[in-house]
């Protein structure tokens, strides 16, 4: 029997946009769905109390960090991930090779895996494709997600298609060495801003046979048109009745369009992050927080959302939190971008519903550039 079981629900009359059910060890999932992102084993100023009540469904966590510290054996002696962070529902780990890749100077990559090193005391390491898979094995997430390498951007053409092969070999190896049958293993699709080496790598994959196909190698520096058009071409050849999975991308109008293309499932740590630098999403578009303007704003910071940040405190107290560095400020920052993010998901999926998914996506940007 698969680790997850995926069934499209209903498909937009007018775009791809689908409706989807995508159930797991760790519960069912409705897609299309936002994961936050939990890097080192927390959602950044949530509790899983509170992700549970914002609406989070999936969570992401970080192989790479989690490697580092606190190591994944011990994780995994301490009953994996779900049992060590308190949550119980679906995990999808990624497999720490946009991390390491990141590190740059610090990593030296070989057909055999990558050496490292660690971004917090030097020391170094090696992790193979079947090490990411021991790894996350130990972690215990109910998604995994297969070694490859992400070329950056710009990159030349034959460096690009190298890296395709290379992630290719990897991904075989992941698969060969994937041993546990209540995990589920997802490849990634490489190749750059190439539409040819996009759809090779996409055949590539369907040949080795993974449970769910993932879109790598976006949102690292490329125009939004760009990546666009690469989500674009790239559903189309990946199976219908498998999840597909856009990493990285982040911003409200990327997961509009990911859905736009007939994507299912997204990830990225800009809710998050921006909600600690004073950034907060709305119906309306992007509002800085720190700004001025706000000093004496008694209104809700977005009145059309019913999240428990803008019920009860003004943009004026907002700022004041945030200027003055206060704790309080991230975890209702946090709060409420978390929350913008997973209703968008949830209003997308009715409209998905409804059969007017082109109709929600023109109100989405009417709304946005209306002010």
């Amino acid at each position: 029997m698969p680790a997850i079981d995926f069934k499209v629900i209903k498909q937009d009359g007018t775009t791809a946009a689908r409706l989807g059910s995508l159930t797991t060890p760790h519960g069912t999932i409705a897609t299309p769905i936002f994961m936050p992102v939990g890097t080192q084993a927390t959602v950044k100023a949530m509790t899983p109390e509170e992700l549970r009540e914002v609406g989070a469904q999936i969570i992401l966590a970080n192989t790479y960090h989690l490697y580092i510290r606190p190591g994944h054996e011990l994780v995994g002696r301490l009953g994996g991930l779900h049992e060590f962070m308190h949550w119980p529902g679906p995990i999808l780990t990624d497999s720490g090779g946009f991390q390491v890749f990141s590190l740059g100077e610090l990593r030296k990559i070989t057909e055999d895996g990558v050496r490292f090193q660690s971004h917090l005391d030097g020391s170094y390491h090696f992790i193979s494709p079947e090490n990411a898979m021991a790894i996350q094995e130990a972690l215990g997430g109910d998604i995994i997600m297969c070694f490859d390498e992400c070329p950056p951007y710009p990159s030349e053409y034959a460096y690009v298609e190298k890296s395709l092969g290379l992630t290719t070999r990897w991904a075989r190896r992941c698969k060969e060495s994937h041993a546990r049958t209540d995990q589920a293993l997802f490849g990634i699709v490489q190749g750059g801003m190439h539409r040819e080496l996009r759809e090779r790598s996409a055949a590539e994959l369907m040949e080795i046979g993974f449970d769910g196909y993932a879109l790598g190698g976006l949102s690292v520096g490329e125009e939004k048109e760009l990546m666009y058009e690469v989500m674009g071409y790239c559903a189309p050849v990946l199976p219908v009745d498998q999840p597909r999975y856009v990493m990285g991308i982040g911003a409200p109008e990327d997961l509009i369009e990911g859905i736009h293309a007939g994507f299912d499932m997204f990830d990225c740590v800009m809710p998050t992050r921006n909600a600690r630098n004073g950034m907060l999403f709305t119906s309306f578009g992007r509002v800085n927080i720190k700004g001025a303007a706000y000093a004496e704003d008694r209104s809700p910071l977005d009145p059309e959302c019913g999240c428990y940040v803008c019920k009860n405190y003004s943009r004026a107290y907002l700022r004041h939190l945030y200027r003055s560095g206060e704790i309080l400020a991230s975890r209702l920052n946090t709060w409420h971008n978390l929350h913008y993010y997973l209703n968008l998901m949830t209003q997308a999926r009715e409209a998905i519903g409804a059969g007017r998914f082109g109709e929600f996506r023109k109100e989405f940007y009417a709304k946005r550039f209306s002010l």
